[in-house]
């Protein structure tokens, strides 16, 4: 049997996942953390991506979008607090292609420095939205 570690995804809304796996991977501020069973202790903010998880007898990957957020490693327990949590399969395609377009023009017609900061963010959230689709899609050969 493979080495585990257990794995909390939480968001604001509700618990998105608990339970164990071989291997975490987390999108970090300064890139991807492939987290394995006994890391060392870690506490960092992530970006908006995709969260792959190697769950025991499973073949594919657990994909859960995260727009953000921190995560804790502790020897035996993974945690990612995120803004906001979604499981790959639940990501809306049409409304991801809608809110990029919808920051895109904002950010063409800004009125403000904040208005375009907000923007930006709103576009890198789609484009992470977007991504972690195209990702589910190429493991599910959809």
């Amino acid at each position: 049997m493979a080495m585990t570690v257990h794995v909390d995804i939480v968001s604001a809304e509700a618990s998105i996942f608990s339970g164990l796996a071989e291997l975490v991977i987390v999108p970090g501020e300064a890139g991807e953390l492939g987290i394995y069973p006994r890391h060392a202790a870690l506490l960092t903010r992530i970006k908006p991506g995709s969260v792959r998880l190697k769950l025991p007898d499973q073949v594919q990957e657990e994909l859960i979008y995260v727009s953000g957020g921190m995560l804790e490693v502790q020897p035996n327990v993974v945690t990612i607090l995120a803004d906001t949590a979604t499981r790959g399969a639940d990501l809306d395609e049409a409304r991801s292609l809608k809110a990029k377009q919808d920051a895109e023009e904002a950010m063409r017609n800004r009125t403000s420095d904040i208005d375009y900061a907000q923007a930006q963010a709103e576009l890198a959230e789609a484009i992470a939205q977007l991504a972690a689709i195209k990702q589910l899609r190429k493991h599910t050969g959809h």
